[in-house]
């Protein structure tokens, strides 16, 4: 369903005003976010993005789902190519970024849906129909409540239902549990893997520096480091091929390729 092909992203850094007064043609320091990045997932799965910050994890969803494009390299979502096809990926793919972006704070939940419901041209009844049914799936029980008095966990599950309005066959999420409490984190992971995956049958990529986190929830992790994917697949694979017992925690792989960049660097 996804297949990705050494996908390479550079940015430059703008110059200081100092650099640009006295040293006006030095190039922009180039970044590199992403090296030559492969992958291919079935659908119906749960990809971990796991790395430290920096790793390029958030570019790369970013590309996927087609906020911005690559430098170099190819890719393909349902067979569609990612650089020629965007508009007809789009209709296929969501992305959640955080709980508060793009929400109206004194708006009602249920205006803030049919606000965005209404960007993607839904008729009205169908629209109606379909927050009540996300919100029941979501188990969001009051959709009238002004948008600010919401705690943050319900803001998170604002977030997906936000995204799930398009019907989405694949959805990208930027530290779908970053700011919440552990019993939050717990549930909205319950969540993304019983109801959106399992009930639903989407596909879900997610980014974390958390390694209990891409353990417990993920079918398939891929370690990124640099702007790089150390390794992908499932945990028991990947601790084969590390020389470790394949049952070994998913932080002691994590940092035993963390350690190894370190001496190869």
């Amino acid at each position: 369903m996804i297949e990705v092909n050494n996908i390479t992203k550079k940015f430059f850094l703008p110059k200081s005003l100092k650099e640009t007064l006295f040293s006006p043609f030095k190039k922009n320091k180039e970044i590199i976010a992403l090296s030559n990045v492969s992958l291919k997932l079935e659908q119906g799965k749960i990809l971990a993005l796991l790395g430290p910050n920096g790793a390029g994890k958030t570019t790369f969803i970013k590309i996927l789902a087609t906020l911005i494009l690559p430098d170099s390299g190819t890719a393909k979502i349902f067979g569609y190519d990612l650089i020629t096809q965007t508009q007809q990926i789009k209709s296929k793919v969501g992305i959640v970024l955080g709980e508060e972006k793009g929400f109206y704070w004194r708006l009602t939940g249920r205006q803030n849906l049919e606000f965005f419901g209404i960007l993607y041209e839904l008729p009205k009844a169908k629209l109606r129909k379909r927050i009540a049914d996300i919100a029941n799936l979501l188990e969001i029980d009051d959709l009238d409540k002004p948008y600010q008095t919401y705690s943050t966990g319900m803001k998170h599950r604002f977030g997906l239902a936000r995204c799930l309005i398009a019907e989405p066959e694949i959805i990208f999420m930027d530290e779908p549990t970053k700011s919440l409490d552990p019993k939050n984190s717990h549930q909205l992971r319950i969540f993304i893997k019983e109801k959106i995956v399992r009930k639903l049958g989407r596909t879900i990529i997610f980014t974390t520096h958390q390694t209990k986190e891409a353990e417990t929830l993920a079918d398939k992790i891929a370690i990124m480091d640099k702007g790089k994917i150390r390794a992908f697949g499932e945990l028991n694979e990947i601790n084969h091929r590390l020389g470790l017992r394949e049952d070994a925690p998913l932080e002691e792989t994590f940092l035993k390729i963390m350690q190894a960049e370190e001496n190869e660097s």
